[in-house]
């Protein structure tokens, strides 16, 4: 805490110097020498009143187990232990240790180890993260001694939505990926070190401390602290006035649907959304049927089960206007990966890899996949591969900007296509 205040300060002071100067090119921007003391003086204690207020807050709720990650760690030697106890110490870091998990075989079972294949215990992590009982995973194995369990770890925790992070104990060795030169110190090669994931591009690039020990994340939202406050007032912003303008024309096409063909107004179906948690999306209806259960058919070209009227809002997409509904309660962005029925998510994701990493963060209206022409249906494990690609490089990329140009590339081409039926 005192290092952060002393941070915010530096920094409150580097700002105000640079206004002083402003003042002095233009003198009558400056104020009092009192009012200007007073002004540097009190807004350094209110900022370090506010991060030591928010910092008690949080401490007092995660005590209590709110905004609490469960994680697990793979690794059962010091460093996992170090840890482990770190966290324990310290609950207002916010995550709460299910347990420790061997990568050894167990004892007494005959053979050479095949480190290949991770053992049945990292099995259980990756099983634990899949049902949702886990969000975060630190990796704690050697990775001199168990590289290719933890390349098969990563790759099969790329089949769930938990936060991954690679944690290396640098009273041993330094992070080649933070420092070149620790390369040439220790004699090996960034590629004898790094596992083969990490060699590649991460779902998300941050990484923290844990009791002075680095962790570095292999998969993870870009929505974390003060990214994720300036999404979501993105996406109230956008979605409030898109149905402050889109009101009247919402009610024609209700009108116009009902009219159309026996049957509800909005067709709401079960899809992923944040996590893997399942959530209900609206959009009007465009077919005869509502289908939401263990197999739904993608809607193909001269479909016979969409209704005339259908085909026009699907065609224009007018049919999802009520999404933004959905946006403004928080279970959708306006921009993101899109969502796919929950049985068709089970069926892709054990065709494609890193499929259910699409859910580190929200699904969206839109989405960098659509603008490039990988909408409609998806007939092909080629067509859902492509999607997914750019949906993984929305996430690794994310900017506000990335978002103002995704939503003004929808507005000019996005809304119909060659793929819009």
């Amino acid at each position: 805490m005192r290092t952060e205040i002393l941070y915010t300060i530096e920094a409150w002071i580097a700002v105000f110097v640079a206004l002083f100067a402003v003042g002095y090119i233009w003198p009558t921007l400056v104020y009092p020498a009192g009012v200007m003391l007073t002004w540097l003086l009190t807004t350094s204690v209110l900022l370090a009143a506010s991060r030591i207020g928010a910092r008690h807050l949080l401490r007092t709720a995660r005590g209590r187990g709110l905004d609490t990650k469960r994680l697990a760690i793979a690794g059962t030697g010091q460093l996992a232990h170090h840890v482990a106890r770190t966290i324990a110490k310290n609950n207002w870091m916010g995550f709460r240790a299910v347990g420790l998990f061997d990568h050894r075989q167990p004892i007494g079972e005959a053979g050479p180890r095949n480190r290949t294949e991770t053992s049945e215990s990292l099995r259980s992590v990756v099983d634990l993260a899949k049902n949702g009982e886990v969000d975060t995973v630190f990796i704690a194995l050697p990775t001199s001694q168990c590289a290719g369990e933890i390349d098969t770890l990563i790759e099969a925790l790329g089949d769930t939505t938990a936060s991954v992070y690679l944690l290396q104990d640098r009273r041993r060795s330094r992070l080649p990926w933070l420092s070149r030169s620790g390369e040439a110190e220790s004699g090996e090669s960034e590629s004898d070190t790094i596992p083969r994931p990490l060699r590649h591009d991460p779902l998300h690039r941050c990484w923290m401390e844990i009791g002075g020990i680095p962790a570095i994340s292999v998969f993870e939202t870009p929505f974390l602290g003060a990214s994720g406050w300036l999404k979501r007032l993105e996406d109230i912003v956008i979605s409030t006035i898109a149905l402050s303008l889109l009101a009247v024309p919402m009610i024609a096409i209700a009108i116009a649907v009902k009219h159309s063909s026996p049957g509800p107004i909005l067709f709401k179906q079960r899809r992923y959304g944040l996590a893997g948690e399942k959530i209900e999306v609206w959009k009007f209806r465009s077919m005869t049927v509502c289908e939401d259960g263990d197999e739904v058919i993608q809607a193909r070209r001269t479909d016979p089960r969409v209704t005339p009227f259908g085909a026009f809002i699907r065609r224009t997409s007018l049919d999802e206007l009520p999404q933004f509904i959905n946006v403004l309660l928080g279970s959708m962005s306006i921009v993101g990966p899109r969502p796919h029925a929950v049985s068709h998510n089970e069926h892709y994701r054990k065709l494609v890899g890193g499929y259910m990493l699409r859910h580190k963060v929200k699904p969206g209206i839109t989405g960098l996949a659509q603008i490039n022409g990988w909408r409609g249906e998806t007939d092909t494990i080629e067509k859902m591969a492509k999607r997914v690609e750019f949906d993984l490089d929305y996430i690794r990329n994310w900017s506000l900007w990335m978002d103002m140009t995704i939503v003004a590339r929808t507005l000019t081409t996005g809304f119909s296509g060659k793929n819009a039926f």
